[in-house]
């Protein structure tokens, strides 16, 4: 698999997190200390959860890597019966939950030991488990539990445990690799963040005590991003796509695409200024919210722009310039290479 970031290997002792700091301000004049631990995991089970919501989350099928046509292959090889439990299934606070559940199982990496944690705690012990990150909770936590049980177990029979598996080795590389990096200490915290998740920026949140970042395939390049009040959970695009030598690599290929529109650029240009909420990018524009929409997230993907969040909430975007030098440098060795 092909595998794309801007950091050289390193190697080292393996450091469970590192933080991030900063100062929030009250009216009154205090000044409180908020901090974050960051951490980064990979686990099979993460993959399957990612595999699954590709092929739920219907409205993202015409933007990630690997749909449409991977959606249409895919429920060829399922049974009617889980097709038909998929086509109903949304991304709602359910499903949002599930991740949380996925991240809290620490009774093994594998689906089998999931599905062996999850139908051995009761309805009651959910409640408690789900409780401390939040208030939302399922209809029927019997259902819902019932739902997961049956979806992840069929989902891996027929899909998941047929993948290729260098996509999964690819992706324990890539979290190793990660965590090297944070070992090494080249990095502050927020430069860490950046470069892993292409352009992600997490403010510190009150509340908010650990930042965990997943690398992921199925749904590249788009992130999927959970708050649980103290914990936020970033399963992130990891830019592995399949190995082609003779082929220029495709994250940079879709770099190059992401530039290809006038708004775009005007877009680049005007986050030059300094960091913009989406807002003031529709009245720069003078474009609808969905087509600017559009130009935005195609920027977000080929790295060239930063996205501000304070838990689930983007709150503004800002220029990464040097993603413009890394595009160059990248063409070059492809145009000269001999």
């Amino acid at each position: 698999m092909e595998r794309h970031h801007l950091l050289p290997e390193c190697s080292g002792r393996v450091m469970p997190f590192f933080w991030v700091c900063s100062y929030n301000s009250s009216q009154e004049g205090a000044c409180a200390f908020l901090e974050y631990h960051v951490d980064i995991e990979f686990k099979p089970l993460y993959e399957l959860m990612n595999s699954l919501h590709a092929y739920i989350c219907r409205k993202s099928h015409k933007k990630i890597v690997l749909a449409p046509g991977w959606v249409k292959e895919t429920k060829k090889s399922l049974t009617p019966e889980l097709a038909s439990i998929l086509d109903e299934m949304e991304v709602d606070n359910d499903w949002k939950l599930t991740y949380l559940l996925v991240y809290l199982c620490r009774d093994g990496s594998e689906v089998e030991s999931f599905l062996a944690w999850l139908e051995g705690k009761s309805t009651g012990e959910l409640y408690e488990l789900i409780a401390e990150y939040s208030h939302q909770f399922p209809k029927d936590m019997g259902q819902f539990r019932s739902r997961i049980l049956s979806v992840f177990s069929q989902w891996n029979d027929q899909y998941f445990k047929h993948i290729d598996h260098s996509i999964l080795d690819s992706l324990q590389e890539e979290a190793k690799e990660r965590k090297d990096v944070m070992t090494s200490g080249r990095l502050e915290a927020g430069e860490f963040i950046d470069s892993t998740t292409n352009g992600l920026v997490f403010n510190p949140k009150e509340g908010l005590e650990r930042l965990v970042l997943v690398p992921q395939y199925h749904f590249q390049p788009i992130n999927v991003i959970s708050h649980f009040g103290k914990l936020t959970l970033c399963h992130y695009s990891a830019r592995i796509y399949p190995e082609n030598p003779a082929a220029f690599p495709l994250h940079e290929y879709h770099m190059i695409r992401a530039l290809g529109e006038n708004n775009r650029l005007k877009i680049l240009r005007y986050l030059h200024q300094g960091p913009r909420s989406f807002t003031e990018i529709v009245r720069h524009l003078k474009l609808s919210k969905g087509i600017t929409h559009d130009h935005i997230s195609k920027l977000r993907n080929g790295g060239f722009i930063r996205a501000h969040f304070e838990g689930e909430t983007l709150t503004e975007y800002s220029l990464r310039p040097e993603m413009l030098e890394h595009l160059h440098v990248k063409l070059m060795e492809y145009i000269l290479h001999e």
